[in-house]
């Protein structure tokens, strides 16, 4: 098959039942873990502050509201973020071989490795800005990816790659859900000491599946959140729109004149947000998913990268509404499905820099300006300090 032509794409006969009855296999349920409230105290404790500092107010612009809300998610008036680090989290994706990518499933291993290795865009960006990189196999297909470089390749696979969502569900419900928790154990064990956590990805056809679960939570039309994803023409893009389309119909995730239903489909009401990761979701997805939601538990701030972080933060805003104050911005991506993301969670981006690779570069990039934030905040003297009077 080449991947340069929609033609050659496999076409599974026949496609599952459209209704996408729910996977009767346990755990019939995710429970997420209690996320605390936002410390209005704390926050108010650093408006305060900040309107003592030696500058005048509000010359910092967005960097004074970025240390305020720091302060109230993290419960200290004057946060330092210490230690971050950007989860980089791979799987393949059965859908991959319809050809909606340039890539084949082979590259999500290599580029995991590349990452535990040092050699990646984000390993790089995570070196500037002084953060650390947690490497993570949700699924990978064949072996465990053994990392062969100076970072461990964490082992929380969950399966061999997802299935075909053209051709039915992803995954299984317990395999949903085996996602959804070890994404949560992996923030409250490996991530436990990171004072704010960047999400990034790694996955050939991954922006196909990210594309497929917007459309799913926030009723938009595939056509307009369907991107380029690794490049590729708009011939294979209007092919990788119908792949999208046929995943929707196919699990039972379209209204019934053929179109989302956006009146239902708003915040995962349609259907159980866990039964819309089994269907069209995938492993890796899942896994920082249950991320957000285990650092939201710790009162660690998580930053969103891209259309495919995106798609996990609104999966995990579905299943666990107390996480979205813990969301931050990083960028807005040249991907289009991005955008509705960031509305439907009420992100405005720190920048536009044109960025479509994933990995959590343009999080990691954001990292330096959430920590410059809290630096500022908690370094500059006050007036009194400074011994100037105002």
């Amino acid at each position: 098959m080449s991947e340069d032509d929609p033609a050659a794409s496999p076409d599974p006969s026949p496609p599952t039942d459209p209704t996408a009855s729910p996977d009767p296999s346990p755990p019939a349920g995710f429970s997420p873990p209690p996320i605390p409230d936002v410390d209005a105290e704390a926050a108010e404790a650093a408006r305060e502050r900040q309107a003592d500092l030696t500058k005048p107010p509000g010359s910092l612009g967005r960097l004074e509201d970025l240390a305020v809300a720091l302060a109230g998610l993290t419960g200290d008036p004057r946060p330092t973020l210490a230690d971050p680090t950007v989860v980089v989290a791979g799987a393949d994706h059965g859908v991959a071989d319809r050809g909606v990518s340039a890539y084949p499933k082979s590259v999500t291993r290599a580029m995991l490795r590349n990452v535990a290795a040092g050699g990646a865009a984000v390993s790089a960006i995570s070196e500037v800005v002084g953060a650390g990189t947690l490497v993570v196999d949700a699924g990978v297909e064949g072996a465990p990816v053994e990392a062969g470089g100076r970072i461990e390749v964490v082992d929380e696979r969950i399966g061999p790659g997802t299935d075909d969502v053209a051709a039915g569900p992803a995954m299984s419900r317990a395999d949903a859900v085996a996602a959804l928790s070890a994404g949560v154990r992996t923030a409250r064990t490996r991530l436990a000491d990171a004072g704010i956590v960047a999400l990034g990805e790694m996955g050939i056809g991954n922006t196909t599946v990210a594309a497929a679960l917007t459309a799913a939570l926030t009723g938009a039309d595939p056509e307009r959140i369907t991107g380029h994803g690794t490049g590729v023409g708009e011939e294979i893009r209007a092919h990788k729109v119908a792949v999208v389309e046929r995943a929707l119909a196919t699990n039972g995730l379209v209204g019934a004149d053929g179109g989302i239903d956006r009146d239902e489909a708003e915040a995962g009401s349609a259907v159980d947000p866990v039964e819309v990761l089994r269907r069209v979701g995938g492993y890796e997805v899942g896994l920082l998913a249950g991320v957000a939601i285990g650092c939201a538990a710790d009162r660690t701030p998580v930053v969103v990268d891209g259309v495919v972080s995106g798609a996990a933060a609104l999966v995990a805003v579905a299943v666990a509404g107390d996480v979205r104050p813990y969301l931050l911005p990083s960028h807005l991506g040249d991907e289009p499905g991005h955008a509705v993301q960031l509305d439907a969670l009420g992100l405005a981006p720190l920048f536009d820099h044109g960025l479509r690779l994933g990995e959590g570069s343009g999080a990691a990039l954001a990292l330096a300006t959430y920590r410059a934030a809290c630096r500022s905040h908690d370094r500059m003297a006050t007036f009194a300090e400074a011994g100037i009077e105002r």
